[in-house]
């Protein structure tokens, strides 16, 4: 992590030394003197801008001369900065949302699709945001974008469709990981959406209609193969017993009668005249 006792910092990318306990020089204390001398001489206006307000969800870091000065960030609360000497520069400690610009992806299998995605990521430590990064949000967005790029890349077409969980949880750990040393914590990543060319949508629609169309045929043919062996069955039934026939003919005759009001002529039984 970044040093703030002036020593080297040993994780990951160019850490930047900090010099806010080495002694200071003469000119340093003259600086200083000639500030302080002007606080009085214009007490208490001064007092409007040496007395800074943080809010609660805010915090200040503090340089003095272009050195960190000692007790770490300040806020929140007021507190007190000598003029001409003393700037600082305020962090926002709450969670930051935005929109990652649609990707053009490449994906394993040679498909290009564009992906949307969204990260939530917040400063745990403002020293190391102010010091370590010259731009810690336009650093961390052109990080997700390369990350997200790089890890879809790696990944088939319907392992982005089917494992969008498993791939944003993949991308989280690796920006945590690579932010770390500028004081970000990523909390969570999501893609939104993967969009994929017209032409392949067309294409994976016809595909899924013909799998259904085949799927019906196959159903189909199944159910005609099992009506016919009912149909088997209730021929042997019938031809055992020559009467079966004739009852199922007025069973049919009946039926017909009843779905449509018309007059049937059938052919009067000739067994029923040996009676």
């Amino acid at each position: 992590m970044l040093s703030l006792n002036g020593k080297h910092s040993q994780d990951g990318g160019r850490p930047v030394t900090t010099t806010e306990n080495q002694d200071e020089t003469v000119l340093e204390r003259v600086a200083f003197a000639c500030s302080f001398l002007l606080f009085l001489a214009f007490f208490p206006f001064s007092l409007l801008y040496c007395l800074v307000t943080m809010m609660e969800f805010k915090r200040a870091v503090v340089f003095r001369l272009g050195r960190l000065r000692k007790g770490g960030p300040r806020g929140p609360g007021i507190f007190f900065i000598l003029p001409c000497i003393d700037e600082y520069q305020s962090v926002d400690l709450r969670t930051i949302a935005f929109n990652v610009p649609p990707q053009e992806v490449l994906t394993k299998d040679s498909v290009t699709v564009a992906l949307d995605a969204v990260i939530y990521y917040r400063i745990q430590d403002p020293l190391r945001a102010i010091i370590q990064v010259a731009n810690v949000e336009a650093s961390t967005m052109l990080l997700v974008q390369t990350t997200l790029r790089n890890v879809a890349g790696t990944k088939m077409l319907m392992e982005l469709l089917a494992e969008k969980d498993a791939i944003s949880n993949a991308i989280e750990n690796i920006l945590d990981e690579a932010t770390d040393p500028w004081g970000v914590k990523v909390e969570l990543v999501e893609i939104k959406d993967v969009r994929l060319p017209l032409s392949l949508q067309r294409a994976m629609a016809a595909e899924a209609e013909a799998t259904r169309e085949a799927k019906a045929k196959v159903v189909a043919a199944e159910g005609e193969f099992s009506a016919s062996k009912t149909l088997k069955q209730a021929s042997d039934i019938i031809g055992v017993n020559p009467i079966a026939l004739q009852l199922r003919y007025l069973q049919t005759m009946n039926t017909i009668a009843a779905e449509r009001n018309t007059t049937i002529i059938f052919p009067f039984p000739i067994e029923l005249m040996d009676v």
